[in-house]
């Protein structure tokens, strides 16, 4: 018997491993039968307006499960396109990142349908001290005289994409960066007011929030609302702790209520018990 436990334990040994051999194959034959599909991905970080060539892209295994849209099988259907949008390593380059078939390489590709590129001068306060980057939205805003010549600030554009600052339309941070010039993405009309409005006042730009669509319409301000708010603000009155008035005064038709001081306490007269034979009284 003592010759024959060894013999049990590797029997069970053995017992053991073919049952994980059998399910790490089965396993291995569910992943095979995975289905997938062939799609071109980037082979490298790609920037916005690159030209693609044949070694810039490459095709891989995609799981069918997770599928794309519009994407491309064949390599040879994007080289010579323009990226758009940047694209990332290993990220799947589809038609909506490609600019139309025959577009140059370059700012132009980024341009949407109708679109325009205008580029504005700058400086560190007007570029919003250079927070203002590729894809960020900008309004602009003009000082110029009024029809009565006085200065105006108003807001005359709102909305504008930011194409690019200075020469780079991407930016791999989101560090601000102090330019010179911002280019932006307008339509035809607003690249007519923006000509103008450079040509008779300075132009700023005023950096707002990413989903924020709403529009605002202001009268602009102008030297005289400045002023009524200076003059509201000095004749408000500065009432310091020490000199607070109480809410009486304050306030006149709350009054006081006098409290009245407690009466003063009557002595009693003084009793004496008396005794007449059999009869006692209280006089």
């Amino acid at each position: 018997m003592k010759n024959a436990r060894p013999w049990v334990v590797i029997l069970v040994s053995i017992v053991i491993g073919a049952a994980a051999v059998a399910v790490a194959a089965r396993w291995v034959a569910h992943q095979a039968n995975i289905a997938t599909t062939q799609v071109v991905v980037a082979a490298r970080d790609l920037d916005v307006g690159t030209r693609l060539r044949p070694d810039m892209v490459q095709v891989v295994e995609w799981p069918a499960g997770t599928p794309l849209n519009e994407p491309f099988t064949d390599t040879g259907k994007v080289v010579d396109r323009v990226i758009n949008a940047q694209v990332l390593r290993g990220e799947p380059i589809v038609a909506a990142k490609l600019a139309a078939p025959g577009a140059s390489g370059g700012l132009s590709a980024v341009l949407g349908d109708g679109k325009r590129a205008i580029t504005v001068r700058v400086n560190e306060i007007v570029g919003v001290a250079g927070f203002a980057l590729p894809g960020n939205y900008v309004d602009m805003m003009v000082n110029t005289p009024d029809e009565s010549n006085k200065p105006v600030s108003k807001i005359v554009l709102e909305r504008i994409l930011v194409l690019a600052v200075a020469q780079d339309v991407t930016t791999s941070d989101n560090k601000p960066r102090v330019v010179s010039a911002v280019t932006l993405e307008v339509t035809p009309q607003q690249a007519e007011q923006i000509d103008l409005a450079r040509s008779i006042g300075s132009l700023s730009l005023v950096l707002r929030n990413q989903v924020d669509k709403a529009s605002s319409t202001t009268l602009g301000a102008r030297k005289g609302d400045l002023l009524k708010m200076r003059a509201v603000m000095a004749d408000a009155p500065i009432v310091a702790a020490s000199e607070a008035r109480p809410v009486a005064a304050a306030h006149p038709a709350i009054r006081p209520v006098p409290r009245r001081a407690p009466a003063a306490a009557v002595p009693e007269a003084e009793k004496v018990e008396v005794i007449r034979g059999l009869k006692k009284s209280v006089e």
